[in-house]
């Protein structure tokens, strides 16, 4: 008896499609024909799954979150009930691995973000697939001792974010840390915060 293996879906294909255009070309690179191109596609098909552009952006959306839950290794984040040391150590590394093997990734979610400032429809859906990390987070620093989880979430997401910025997309593009060095921030944030 064989084993029959399948490939993406076909909505999986467009939204990985319309993330790789994102990071590739920007916003204004990102129709319903270039991802029917680039994926190979019959021309339509990506507008028979997506009709309007925000359902294209919706879809791109949430594929992100799933291709980033993989990424970041939700599922492999210790219990805090072991300490801050596995804390730092799976943070550490879903972050870096974020700046270094999945860049574009990061980019496209950096071009979603901004598009979502001026499309509330599309902020909604941002802000809600983001929540499982956001709400995971809290939890983290809740076990770790946190009395403030929420300014303190906030403060770990923006330091992390501004890092992914900076070394994706702004002035440290050609500086990409090392896994220590990411470790090492994490650190100071954390003894700052549950210690300060």
């Amino acid at each position: 008896m064989s084993v029959r293996t399948t490939g993406p879906s076909r909505a999986d294909l467009v939204a990985d499609t319309a993330l790789a255009l994102l990071a590739e070309r920007g916003m204004r690179g990102l129709t319903h024909r270039a991802v029917d191109e680039a994926a190979g596609l019959p021309q339509g098909s990506t507008s028979n799954l997506a009709r309007t552009r925000q359902a294209l952006l919706e879809l791109a959306v949430r594929r992100l979150a799933d291709r980033e839950a993989r990424v970041l290794a939700l599922h492999e984040m210790p219990d805090p009930g072991a300490g801050t040391e596995p804390l730092l150590d799976a943070l550490a590394l879903a972050i870096h691995r974020a700046l270094t093997g999945h860049r574009a990734l990061t980019l496209a979610r950096y071009e979603l973000a901004l598009e979502a400032t001026r499309r509330p429809e599309l902020r909604a859906c941002f802000d809600a697939t983001g929540a499982r990390f956001r709400d995971q987070l809290t939890a983290l620093v809740t076990g770790l001792g946190s009395t403030e989880s929420d300014r303190h979430t906030l403060s770990l997401i923006a330091w992390a974010d501004g890092l992914m910025f900076s070394c994706v997309a702004g002035s440290f593009g050609a500086a990409t840390p090392s896994l220590a060095e990411v470790r090492a921030g994490l650190r100071e944030l954390l003894d700052g915060m549950l210690r300060g």
